[in-house]
């Protein structure tokens, strides 16, 4: 049996690493938002001629219009997100593009949307997490009889979303990823991911402190223990899929992809590694108290 909770402190170390990394990303730039929550334009083009994407973005702005990201989708093919054009404006643009930057254009879409997720809806979406996590811990907290399996499930929780959050904080400032519909659906798959696995781990301690008793530390260990292998073969085909999802799956659904990996990568780390060190801590804590 390996002792795993003698690593508790690298094991937070980690933690606290990439949460760190995470709040530093968004006091630095904030989350890069997409045109569902601003609204705006979707252009695609596919440029005849040589030409440099700085020069035609630069030609954007220059005629009054923001650029939020341009994604390469083929061979000489870009989609640019703008601001709102209409399409007397997009025409113009286009023509503007074409003269300033001595290239010929040709159109493949052209989307002009309004922000499908307003304040109204993310408030909607805040108060619903809310109350998913009140549940869970309150369900686990019934199921398990001690309101400690129920809280540190919900941390576990908590601390694979503000990864998420924080880590594509990092990657639209980097590579220019949006939070967009599709975050907000990965956002809320990864947390019943992560409160899954756990479940499996506290159920194995759970089990064998009936059939054996012992001590938190030795049931946790053993746990692990039995649960470790299972627990990453079911995560790496799930990574595998979704590896392949992301690298050929198009632009479209490209970030949803690495979302989804990072929330599962992060909810296979934080079952074993932070949701049972949180259990193995609270009830040392409480023995000490109680001696």
């Amino acid at each position: 049996m390996i002792n795993w909770m003698k690593y508790r402190v690298f094991y937070l170390v980690i933690s606290l690493f990439f949460i760190g990394l995470g709040i530093f990303s968004l006091v630095s730039w904030g989350l890069k938002l997409g045109v569902d929550f601003t609204g705006g334009s979707i252009l695609e083009y596919r440029i005849e001629g040589e030409y440099e994407l700085d020069k035609i973005s630069s030609s954007i702005e220059e005629s009054g219009y923001e650029v939020s990201s341009i994604q390469k989708t083929g061979e000489n093919s870009y989609i640019f997100k703008t601001s709102p054009l209409n399409q007397e404006e997009k025409t113009l643009l286009k023509e503007s593009i074409e003269k300033t930057s001595k290239v010929q254009l040709n159109e493949l879409r052209y989307e002009s949307v309004g922000p499908s997720i307003g304040p109204e809806l993310i408030k909607k979406t805040i108060t619903a997490v809310v109350i998913s996590a009140s549940l869970i811990l309150l369900w686990i907290a019934y199921q398990f009889k001690s309101f400690k399996f129920g809280l540190s499930a919900v941390i576990a929780m908590f601390h694979d979303s503000f990864i998420l959050v924080g880590l594509f904080s990092l990657f639209g400032h980097l590579y220019g990823a949006e939070i967009d519909f599709m975050f907000v659906t990965a956002f809320l798959t990864i947390l019943s991911f992560s409160v899954h696995d756990t479940i499996v781990v506290y159920d194995r301690i759970r089990e064998s402190y009936k059939k054996f008793g012992g001590d938190i530390i030795e049931l946790a260990n053993s746990a692990l223990t039995e649960t470790m292998v299972r627990s990453i073969n079911n995560s790496m085909t799930i990574i595998f899929m979704l590896l392949a999802l992301m690298l050929l799956g198009g632009t479209t659904i490209k970030w949803f992809a690495v979302a989804l990996l990072v929330g599962t990568i992060s909810g296979t780390y934080s079952s074993p590694f932070v949701a049972v060190p949180i259990l193995v801590s609270w009830e040392e804590i409480i023995k000490k108290i109680k001696k």
